[in-house]
């Protein structure tokens, strides 16, 4: 629930209705308000699509094989709007900061972005005064490719910590990026993001807003070093909607602290984590200046984006078997609440029991217990298991001490994951 307002979903083909109101769900479309205080719903469909981050109006990708991989497979992309955009962005929590995250940083800090560059196989990260200018100079090279300004490009890298990012691969490759960018480019960007990924993640959805289309279209990548905040992803958002830069970062925020902020794999921290929100406008929508129904609207699309994206990413995680969704609930605090469920979703214990389907209860309540909160014992808790033989699997810890819950997303730990990260390098 966001501002008052709820979001519905109601399965009909591959479209989504979005459900508003301002007190409670109704059972029909057509319910009349029980009190005087009530308002009529109001009904908004939200259509999942096809098309990814170049659906929205505007926006172009493309995505090649520079050389920074040695496997040969696509590590350069590229993301382009033709004209300027708002745009926002999440950055890492982790004080050991990659190079590119610090110069996407400073360029955002205007509020405005019209291209964004990744590589994959370096991360750029703990390379010292050379690695900043390995980055600031991949935003030069597109910038003057493009003919837009350097601080309209941002920056981003994925892969291994502590090498020299190989600058000069990407400078000679940027013509051929740049030339090659297209509405249907979507896709080779989204294969040139992937590290130990399996499969690439995307989602589109359409939504009305204030009369006009709009079109949300996002990607992610993310596997391992999975763990808030954000994750060891990276998470790109187009729109063509028209917003206020303020409630534009507050939207993604939102959406991330809802989504990307609510998956672990393996509880470690990445340097190079980055969701970014691009918005052109070219929707042509009266722009969003207000908190009111239209801004709610794009919120929770935005939030459906997101979530479908982070959890995509965990079952994406590497090695994973399986899916698992940890509920807290009526926990005293929100706090209490979310630490309980990381807790869980990060306890070794946990994730190898479910790995050998076997629901063992009490890894579950060491793992909560693990924090000294007060009212967290025997006399207070119940817990409770989904079928530990299906992929996705669930985990609910009751408390019935308050009204806050919490959910968390984390997959297993199997055999593969520790000849995954054993070999990494």
């Amino acid at each position: 629930m966001v501002g008052g307002w709820w979001l519905m979903v109601v399965g009909c083909w591959k479209k989504q209705r979005i459900l508003i109101t301002t007190n409670q769900k109704p059972k029909t479309k057509n319910q009349k308000p029980k009190t005087k205080n009530q308002k009529l719903y109001e009904w908004s469909i939200m259509k999942i699509i096809n098309g990814g981050i170049t659906k929205p109006q505007g926006f172009k990708a493309s995505g090649l094989c520079c050389g920074i991989r040695k496997s040969g497979k696509f590590d350069l992309g590229l993301i382009f709007s033709e004209v300027p955009c708002v745009a926002a962005g999440v950055f890492t929590k982790n004080s050991v900061v990659a190079a590119p995250l610090v110069i996407s940083k400073k360029h955002l800090k205007n509020g405005k972005a019209q291209a964004m560059i990744v590589n994959s196989g370096n991360a750029n990260c703990y390379t010292g005064e050379l690695g900043l200018l390995h980055a600031y100079l991949t935003t030069e090279v597109i910038a003057k490719k493009l003919g837009i300004l350097t601080t309209d490009v941002l920056v981003t890298s994925t892969g291994i910590i502590g090498k020299t990012l190989p600058y000069e691969k990407i400078e000679k490759a940027a013509e051929e990026l740049v030339n090659s960018l297209s509405k249907t480019g979507s896709s080779n960007f989204e294969k040139a993001i992937l590290t130990t990924d399996l499969i690439v993640k995307e989602k589109t959805v359409e939504i009305t807003v204030a009369g006009k289309k709009v079109v949300i279209g996002g990607c992610a990548k993310g596997s391992g070093m999975i763990a808030p905040n954000m994750a060891t992803m990276l998470g790109f958002v187009n729109t063509d909607v028209a917003i206020s830069p303020k409630l534009l970062k507050e939207a993604l925020a939102y959406a991330v602290e809802l989504s990307f902020n609510r998956i672990t794999v393996d509880g470690c921290m990445s340097t190079n984590d980055m969701v970014t929100i691009f918005a052109n406008g070219k929707a042509g929508n009266k722009v969003i200046t207000t908190k009111g129904k239209d801004f709610e609207v794009f919120q929770e699309a935005l939030n459906f984006v997101c979530l479908d994206l982070a959890k995509k990413v965990v079952m994406d995680g590497e090695g994973a078997t399986k899916f698992i969704t940890v509920n807290v609930v009526w926990a005293k605090t929100q706090k209490h609440a979310h630490d309980m469920a990381m807790a869980v979703a990060n306890s070794n214990l946990v994730k190898t029991a479910a790995f050998g389907c076997n629901p063992n209860w009490g890894r579950v309540a060491q793992a909560v217990g693990s924090l000294g909160i007060p009212y967290v014992n025997e006399k207070h808790m119940e817990i409770e298991f989904s079928p530990f033989d299906k992929k996705e699997i669930s985990i609910t810890v009751k408390f019935n001490q308050g009204k806050h819950n919490a959910t968390v997303y984390t997959s297993d730990l199997s055999n593969e994951y520790v000849r995954i990260n054993a070999e990494y390098n």
